[in-house]
């Protein structure tokens, strides 16, 4: 299972959100590259990012902080903002390994399809974030009344392999990840899924790891110092 350490940027910062509430952001950590080599240290290999302010209103304003962490040789996995063939070749322009689609998706599942047969299906995946079941877009701030698992079926159709999922509720929280949902969207498809959110302690990743989850995403619990990270990359074994 691939561990996937995190990093949110808003407005040049490293910040973090309660449950994708923007009321709530705050800054965690004062230098990326800095935390990024930290991660390395630890044996993670990939990073998880996500461009908060492309997220909410679709203009990408972090792309030199990408650069940067790109240069440190980890694999970027980027989210945010990222809704259309332009998008994706500038965020791979940057250095980014996997792309990640998520408001567009659902507004535009043929621009994922293209992706998907033009990049392959481990340099683009899609995010499905979802309150309740129900698919969120625009920083989870809008709701789209699609059912998270229709949803993540629609776009295993259209060839997309890797799903990376977050429960809003447990965003942020330290309150342990959606394992029912995860679940469930284990038994909906076929594809790889990555959980994101609610990672509190090693003990969430051996049971993530449990779920037979491609990979898990790693958070708040790294800034509050309530998780092992070089622990949980040795319990999610080869990270190639």
């Amino acid at each position: 299972m691939i561990i996937l350490p995190a990093i949110d940027m808003k407005d040049g910062q490293v910040v973090r959100l309660y449950k994708g509430d923007f009321d709530t952001v705050h800054q965690v950590a004062s230098d990326p590259v800095a935390t990024a080599r930290a991660f390395q240290e630890a044996g993670a290999r990939y990073i998880h990012m996500v461009d908060l302010d492309g997220a909410r209103d679709g203009q990408r304003k972090n792309g030199e902080i990408v650069r940067r962490v790109a240069d440190t040789g980890l694999r970027i996995e980027l989210g945010g903002g990222i809704r259309s063939m332009d998008d994706l070749e500038a965020v791979f322009e940057l250095g980014v390994y996997r792309a990640v689609i998520g408001s567009a998706a659902v507004t535009d599942p043929d621009f994922v399809a293209r992706a998907v047969e033009r990049f392959g299906g481990e340099r683009v995946a899609v995010g499905i974030d979802a309150r309740d079941g129900k698919v969120k877009t625009a920083g989870w701030e809008q709701d789209s009344g699609l059912d998270y698992l229709d949803f993540a079926r629609s776009m295993e159709k259209i060839g997309v392999k890797l799903i990376i999922f977050t429960d809003i509720e447990t965003d942020g929280m330290l309150s342990g990840p959606s394992f029912s949902r995860l679940e469930e969207l284990g038994k909906a498809v076929s594809c790889g899924i990555i959980a994101s959110g609610g990672v509190s302690c090693n003990e969430d990743i051996v049971r993530l790891k449990g779920l037979g989850v491609y990979g898990a995403i790693i958070g708040k619990a790294w800034y509050a110092g309530a998780i092992d990270l070089a622990q949980a990359v040795r319990e999610g074994g080869d990270q190639c």
